[in-house]
């Protein structure tokens, strides 16, 4: 007899039902996409009203992607406890209140502060959307559904590029830009309240009752032939009486790498250097430009272009994913992202040259943030797919948190732009490595079968080898 989860794993893909829950999932991805571009067009416009020094200018960015950073761990932590319904809904609340106050910062250290803690409640939305998104989606399509989320990121980004080139005339136009996110947010947080708690999620905490009704209305609601399946008990630590709060975080940083160490180590190291690459980019090419001689509208459409570009490849990215595999796309197009913004950076001189790398460098890493995604919030089991996507996420939001500032204070002026751009690409070739060595490959597989601690495929040649012991 199958199980529930299997049962929803199995379900056709209707786009009224588990694709109404990709869009509303996405919507909250698209504004985290837009509040981090936010901080590259802040950086000028804030630095210019408060008379920063360009290292300083980096803390806008800094203190933001540092409280998304305490978000990602603590609504992991609470989705993996109290559900993907209630931190789905109340991330974006959060987001939106400290948002609309900082409009009204009178200082520059209150910005950061409210900046930072905008961050706190957006920077859940991530890990628990895909956690959501995920647990929803039929296993044949998961691969290219979880891919295509990613589309909204780049739409994001676009969005605030247009939105903030048509505001940089006005008066404090950077408050502008904080003001034209709430109301989407608000109206997205009310329309999140109707969306399901996530079956596989109350079937692993025992809600057994609950489970049942979610997955009935899904077999109704996709014209599935119903079929009689059980909901197992729940295992050892996997109940509601599992801990809680800081307990809780630490239980579950413990059990990310009791589960496997080499799969949490691939998470990580690949969240690190490839959005490191990205963030790097998103947040200083404003900066850079100007300080290339552009002006301000022209600063800013490099990064509208970047991102609209990007676009494309998240299409391409959701299409190849199951096509390639999710560790042949990644190990093949972060390397080549990296090499295309050392191209930007050797060609600045050159405005049509440097546009166009920077548009190449857009394609291509839209090529391999979405096959990442996908693959890590595969890697965890359900019951750590939330936190174990947090804290990956986490990390990464760390290490870019400190990057603004190290960057603008320290390697670029003490390397130049093309040797800090090539220092970060080495740093991904060797994050792909590691995945090739440690990290088994899950296209085609059922979630929370890919859980053997042990053993990874050891081939540098082979990518898409599947390790013997690990269950299809």
């Amino acid at each position: 007899m199958k199980t529930g989860d299997q049962i929803v794993q199995a379900l056709p893909w209707k786009w009224g039902v588990q694709g109404r829950i990709f869009i509303i999932g996405g919507l909250g991805y698209m504004f985290d996409a837009w509040d981090i571009a936010l901080n590259g067009f802040l950086m000028p416009l804030v630095g210019a009203e408060f008379d920063l020094s360009l290292s300083d200018r980096g803390f806008v960015a800094t203190a933001n992607l540092m409280g998304m950073a305490v978000g990602a761990v603590v609504w992991g932590a609470i989705a993996d406890r109290v559900g993907r319904k209630k931190a789905f809904s109340y991330t974006l609340l959060i987001f939106a209140f400290f948002s609309v106050l900082g409009i009204f910062s009178p200082g520059y250290g209150v910005f950061l502060l409210l900046r930072f803690m905008a961050g706190v409640g957006l920077g859940g939305c991530i890990p628990v959307d895909y956690a959501l998104v995920s647990e929803f989606s039929p296993k044949k399509h998961r691969g290219r559904i979880l891919t295509a989320l990613d589309l909204w990121w780049p739409i994001g980004v676009t969005l605030c590029g247009v939105v903030a080139t048509l505001m940089v005339p006005l008066d404090n136009g950077w408050r502008g830009m904080l003001g034209m996110m709430v109301l989407p947010a608000l109206l997205l947080f009310w329309v999140r309240r109707g969306v399901p708690e996530s079956p596989i999620y109350l079937s692993k905490v025992g809600r057994e009752e609950e489970a049942r009704a979610v997955i009935d209305e899904l077999v109704a609601r996709t014209g599935a032939t119903p079929e009689q399946y059980s909901i197992p008990e729940p295992g050892a630590g996997e109940g509601e009486d599992r801990p809680t709060g800081i307990r809780a975080a630490t239980a579950q940083f413990r059990n990310m790498w009791k589960f496997n160490p080499k799969v949490t180590s691939v998470s990580w190291l690949l969240f690190i250097t490839v959005m490191l690459v990205y963030y790097a980019a998103l947040t200083w090419t404003p900066s850079i430009l100007k300080e290339e001689g552009y002006a301000d509208t022209a600063a800013f459409t490099g990064t509208t272009l970047m991102s609209a570009i990007g676009i494309l490849g998240v299409v391409a990215s959701a299409w190849l994913v199951d096509v390639m595999g999710r560790k042949w796309l990644i190990g093949v197009s972060a390397p080549l992202a990296s090499a295309a913004l050392v191209g930007f950076a050797l060609m600045l001189d050159v405005e049509t040259a440097a546009l166009i790398w920077i548009g190449v460098f857009g394609f291509l890493t839209q090529l391999t943030i979405p096959a990442m995604y996908a693959y890590v919030s595969e890697l965890y089991p359900t019951t750590q797919r939330a936190s174990g996507f947090g804290w990956a996420s986490s990390v990464s939001r760390i290490s870019t948190g400190f990057a603004p500032m190290l960057f603008g204070s320290l390697m670029w002026p003490l390397f130049g732009l093309p040797l800090t751009f090539t220092i970060l690409g080495v740093l991904v070739v060797g994050s792909v490595i590691w995945m090739a060595i440690a990290a088994p490959e899950t296209k085609g597989r059922e979630l929370d079968h890919v859980d053997d601690p042990s053993s990874a495929d050891t081939d540098l040649g082979g990518l898409t080898s599947e390790p013997a012991s690990v269950s299809k």
